[in-house]
């Protein structure tokens, strides 16, 4: 069984329910569309179809060389993307950013420490699991609106 927390895209489920019934198809058994969608369900640790597509809808595609915007340390930002890589874990990913403008990541009057480029975690919801002093996530990516 697999966590339904890290469950791949819709598409790539659905997929993988189309080849579920065109296997047991070939075997002699005949399931319906939806029946092996519960099927997957199922393999994902969900309880139903409807339980894994609403976690898996959660996940936020993203890419190298997409343009982005969000907050960092508590600081607006867009920028584009420069790298990215899945962690370990399979629920949180690495990512670099670029920033189109440096950004003060420093919350004091008398000093100053610009960043242009950052790395970080997020979760596939584009939030950072680590949180600043004000229990806010560090980093928070989103798909740029253009």
């Amino acid at each position: 069984m697999t966590d339904s927390q890290n469950a791949p895209p819709v598409e790539d489920l659905k997929s993988q329910a189309k080849r579920l019934r065109e296997r047991l198809q070939s075997t002699g058994t005949v399931i319906t569309h939806s029946a092996a969608l519960e099927l997957v369900a199922h393999q994902y640790g969900a309880r139903d179809w409807n339980t894994l597509r609403a976690r898996s809808t959660n996940r936020m595609e993203l890419h190298v060389g997409q343009r982005v915007q969000g907050r960092y340390l508590g600081q607006a930002f867009s920028g584009e993307i420069r790298a990215l890589s899945n962690l370990g874990d399979g629920a949180h990913r690495r990512v670099t950013l670029h920033f189109d403008a440096p950004v003060d990541v420093v919350r004091f009057a008398s000093f100053s420490a610009l960043r242009q480029r950052v790395t970080g975690v997020i979760g596939w919801d584009g939030r950072s699991p680590r949180k600043t002093s004000d229990g806010h996530p560090q980093l928070v990516v989103a798909r740029r609106v253009t």
